[in-house]
């Protein structure tokens, strides 16, 4: 596995993408994939060597459904089991996408104006 292969990433990397936040300074919230891993039968991410996780684009854009079910739309897990099990994604992957287009932007805005205040520094 070519670690600058960009077809899988790996699970700090999916962390950083779907820009999950850890209770603890310093530390980085891989557990919460996990558990979704064990809860959501979807998520299948491919082992290989050294037991290490690497997810493709599939698991990546399913996970930012369930994180903009769980954490964005305050859902339960059984109601996002519920939905993904059912008919509806196709209605929840335009809205979930245009959420996310909307967080990175307001990522982006966030950092663009830390640069401006720290230029004004």
């Amino acid at each position: 596995m070519n670690k600058y292969d960009s077809k899988y990433k790996t699970i700090g990397e999916v962390v950083k993408i779907l820009d999950l936040k850890a209770r603890t300074k310093g530390s980085t919230p891989t557990h919460t994939l996990r558990f979704w891993e064990k809860e959501f039968k979807q998520i299948k991410p491919k082992i290989f060597s050294g037991n290490r996780r690497y997810y493709d684009e599939n698991n990546i854009l399913l996970l930012k459904k369930i994180k903009f079910l769980l954490k964005d739309q305050g859902m339960t897990i059984n109601g996002v089991k519920k939905i993904l099990n059912s008919k509806e994604t196709l209605k929840l992957d335009e809205m979930s996408n245009n959420s996310i287009r909307t967080a990175n932007f307001r990522n982006k805005l966030n950092k663009i104006s830390k640069i401006l205040k720290s230029l004004k520094e």
